[in-house]
């Protein structure tokens, strides 16, 4: 299977198994990321996603080019339902998403990177969009999310040259949220699975909810807006217990409902 999925104590991780072509996409591949992301959509149990590659080498250095699906146009006018890997441009998914990058994040998997909403990266993962080196572009993704995370130039350049950047660099640029050495890569990752874990699930649903979809809208305009995410966590059990639990001064137990 080119893709492993598990869901442990609400804790979904979904890694990219393609070790020996450094966790490259093909379109069996493309597939089961597409079904995971639905699935996970679907389940009320999952209240974060670790998203990461197999291997030492590679988070994912994008689209299988020894194994394309389509070319030029033909690819650009196809629908890809949330951008490469089914997560870069998602916009139906609420719950949070963690890349743990392990080595190169390059093309589609840069863009399936800018698509999630915490970045933990090694000290030997690098980041860029080499598309324009080999006469291609970063159509799922990359031209629109980039110059939205950082400053235009700081975009443009990697946009320009199709260079990459290591991870200290991104890190200096706000694409990632933590560098940690190899070694202590998971206990990174980890310590933010049990912050997010630490929160109401539906707070942080309707959080992203309103983030995501907002973005464009004055501060006044997206104050206004009535998301059902946001409806949904001022209803619930959880907005109680957890008012509850401050009063009583114990820890919360969410129920996600």
């Amino acid at each position: 299977m080119s893709v492993q999925f598990q869901v442990v104590d609400h804790v979904a991780t979904i890694t990219v198994a393609r070790p020996d072509v450094l966790n490259a996409i093909d379109l069996d591949t493309e597939a089961l990321l597409q079904k995971i992301w639905t699935e996970i959509e679907q389940r009320d149990d999952v209240r974060v996603v670790v998203l990461t590659g197999a291997g030492d080498r590679a988070f994912c250095v994008g689209a299988d080019l020894k194994n394309p699906s389509v070319k030029g146009v033909e690819y650009w006018a196809r629908s890809r339902v949330g951008g490469f890997g089914g997560i870069a441009l998602r916009e139906t998914l609420n719950v949070p998403v963690i890349a743990r990058v392990n080595g190169f994040a390059l093309g589609g998997g840069f863009e399936m990177v800018l698509g999630c909403d915490i970045v933990v990266a090694a000290e030997e993962a690098s980041f860029g969009l080499p598309e324009p080196l080999v006469g291609r572009m970063p159509l799922d993704g990359g031209m629109t999310l980039l110059q939205r995370q950082v400053p235009y130039r700081q975009a443009m350049g990697m946009l320009m040259t199709g260079q990459r950047i290591n991870a200290k660099r991104a890190l200096e640029m706000g694409l990632v949220n933590e560098v940690a050495p190899r070694a202590e890569l998971d206990a990174a990752v980890r310590r933010w699975v049990d912050n997010i874990l630490a929160c109401a699930p539906l707070s942080l649903q309707a959080i992203k909810q309103v983030v995501r979809q907002t973005s464009t809208l004055s501060p006044a305009q997206a104050q206004a807006v009535r998301l059902p995410a946001l409806v949904k966590a001022l209803q619930s059990q959880d907005a109680e217990e957890g008012v509850r639990a401050f009063q009583e001064k114990r820890k919360p137990r969410w129920q996600g409902r």
